[in-house]
C-alpha cells in the first residue's frame, strides 16, 4: 500500500535532536526554532499583534470621534461579535482549502474593512452609528486566525518528535498570545493618546497586509497547513497502516491514545469540554477587566486600570512557559484540575482586597494559575479534535475566548452598577469555578473514553 505522506519543507527539522535543544540556552523551547526556523516564531508572533489591536481600537476610535463611551463600547462589541462568528469559518476553510489560501484571502480582506472603518466612522454622520457597527463587525469577521492555525501546524510538526514537545509549542503559543494581548491594548493607548486615535488601527493593518502573508507563506505551511491532494489533512496524511503510530505521536502529554480511539458523537461531546473551558476563561479575562475599571476608578485612577490587568497577563504568561517544564506524570485533565483550583481561591482575593499594593499581589498570583490552565485546555482540544478539523476546532476554543469576553464584561458591568466592584468580582470567581467543574468532567470523560493515563 502506498502511503501519501506530506513531504518535509526544506529547511525547519522535521525530527530535531532533543540532546541539541536540552544544551540550548532556550531550554526546552530551543528545540522549537530548529523545529521550524527562528522567522516562524517572529512571524507568528507579530502577526496575531493585529487581533490584539482592532478592538480596543474600534473602542477608541469611535468613542473619540463620536463623544460616546456607548458607541464606542457598541463598536467593540460589534468587532468582537464578528471575530467569533468568524473564526471557526476561517478555521474549516483551513481545513478544506489549506492555510495558505484562507489567510492570503484575510490578509487582503482585513485591511480592506480596517480603512472601511477609518472612513465611515470619521467621514460618516455624526448620528448614524449602524454603519460603523457594520463595518466594525466585518472587521472582525475577516480577521486572520494566526494563533490557532499556529497550533496547526506545530501539532502536525510534533508528529515524530517526544511528547513533551507538542506540550512546549504550545506552551510558547500561550505565551505569545498573553503577550500580544498585554502588548496590543498598550500600543493602541500609547498612539491614540500621543499622536491620533485613528493611528492603531492603520498600524494594525500594515502588520496584517505584510505579516500575515508572510506566515502564509512560510515553509512550514507545507508541513501542517495545506493539504495534499485528494484534501487529506496533513496530520493524517499517512496510509490508514501508518495511523496508529501519527495518532500516538501526536498526542499531547498526559493523553495517551491516538486521535482514533475516539470517533464520531462521543468525539463531537469531548471537543465541547475545551471549547466549553475557553469560554470560561474569556467570561474570566473580560469580567476581570471591568472589575478592575470598577477598583481603579474607586481610587480615581480608572486609567490604571489597564496596568492593572498587565500584572496578571506578565505572570500568566511566565507560568505558561513554566508547563513545559512540568513533571509528565501529571496528565492534561490533572492539570486542568489543578491549575482551576488555583484559579478559584486566588479569585477569592478579589473580593477582600482593598488597596493597589495587595490587588498586585492578588493579581500576580492570578497570572501563575492561569497560564498553565490556558495550556492544559488547548492541549486537550488538540487531542480530541477531529484530525481533519483541527484548524476548526482551534479557532472555536479561539472564539470562545472572545464570546467569553464580552460575556464577562456585560455581566460584571452590570453587577458593577448595582453590587460596585464586590458585584463585578464575583464573576470572575465564579467562571474559575466552572473552569474547576470542567476540569473535574474531563478527567472522567478523557478516563472513560480511553484517552487518559
Amino acid at each position: 500500500m502506498t502511503q501519501n505522506v506530506v513531504p518535509a519543507a526544506p529547511g525547519p527539522s522535521s525530527s530535531p535532536d532533543p540532546t541539541r535543544a536540552r544544551s540550548s540556552r532556550l531550554g526546552r523551547f530551543g528545540v522549537l526554532p530548529e523545529m521550524a526556523g527562528p522567522s516562524f516564531l517572529v512571524i507568528g508572533l507579530f502577526a496575531r499583534l493585529p487581533l490584539a489591536m482592532l478592538t480596543i481600537g474600534a473602542l477608541t476610535l469611535v468613542t473619540s470621534v463620536s463623544g460616546s463611551y456607548a458607541a464606542g463600547g457598541f463598536a467593540a462589541g460589534a468587532v468582537g461579535i464578528g471575530s467569533a462568528l468568524g473564526a471557526p469559518l476561517v478555521g474549516l476553510l483551513a481545513d478544506q482549502r489549506g492555510q495558505r489560501a484562507v489567510l492570503l484571502g484575510t490578509a487582503v480582506l482585513n485591511p480592506l474593512a480596517v480603512v472601511a472603518v477609518l472612513l465611515v466612522t470619521l467621514l460618516g454622520s455624526a448620528g448614524s452609528l449602524a454603519p460603523v457597527l457594520a463595518v466594525s463587525f466585518v472587521m472582525g469577521f475577516t480577521c486572520p486566525q494566526i494563533g490557532p492555525l499556529a497550533r496547526v501546524r506545530w501539532m502536525a510538526m510534533t508528529q515524530s518528535s517526544p511528547r513533551s514537545t507538542l506540550d512546549t509549542a504550545l506552551s510558547y503559543e500561550s505565551t505569545a498570545d498573553e503577550t500580544t494581548f498585554v502588548l496590543g491594548p498598550a500600543l493602541v493607548g500609547l498612539l491614540a493618546g500621543l499622536i491620533a486615535p485613528w493611528l492603531p488601527l492603520v498600524l494594525a493593518a500594515v502588520l496584517t497586509a505584510t505579516l500575515v502573508p508572510a506566515f502564509a507563506v512560510h515553509r512550514t505551511v507545507s508541513i501542517g497547513g495545506t493539504p495534499p491532494a485528494g484534501g487529506t489533512s496533513p496530520v493524517t496524511a499517512e496510509a490508514p497502516a501508518a495511523s496508529s503510530a501519527v495518532g500516538k505521536a501526536a498526542v499531547p502529554s498526559g493523553v495517551g491514545a491516538p486521535r482514533e480511539a475516539v470517533t464520531g458523537r462521543r468525539r463531537t461531546g469531548l471537543v465541547l469540554l475545551p471549547v466549553a473551558g475557553m469560554l470560561a476563561m474569556g467570561t474570566f479575562f473580560g469580567s476581570t477587566q471591568s472589575f478592575l475599571n470598577v477598583f481603579a476608578g474607586s481610587f480615581g485612577a480608572q486609567e490604571s486600570a489597564g496596568l492593572l490587568y498587565a500584572v496578571m497577563g506578565l505572570s500568566s504568561a511566565v507560568a505558561a512557559l513554566s508547563v513545559a517544564y512540568w513533571p509528565r506524570r501529571l496528565t492534561s485533565p490533572v492539570r486542568w484540575v489543578a491549575s482551576a483550583a488555583g484559579m478559584v481561591l486566588a479569585a477569592g482575593g478579589l473580593l477582600v482586597t482593598g488597596s493597589v499594593p495587595a490587588m498586585l499581589a492578588v493579581l500576580l498570583l492570578l497570572g501563575i494559575f492561569v497560564g498553565p490552565t490556558m495550556v492544559t485546555v488547548f492541549s486537550i482540544g488538540s487531542v480530541v479534535a477531529p484530525a481533519r478539523r483541527l484548524g476548526t476546532v482551534m479557532t472555536f476554543l479561539a472564539s470562545g475566548i472572545v464570546a467569553g469576553t464580552a460575556l464577562g464584561s456585560a455581566t460584571a458591568g452590570s453587577l458593577a452598577e448595582t453590587a460596585g466592584a464586590g458585584g463585578a468580582a464575583l464573576v470572575p470567581g465564579a467562571a474559575a469555578l466552572v473552569l474547576l467543574l470542567l476540569g473535574a468532567v474531563s478527567v472522567a470523560a478523557l478516563r472513560s473514553r480511553g484517552t487518559d493515563r
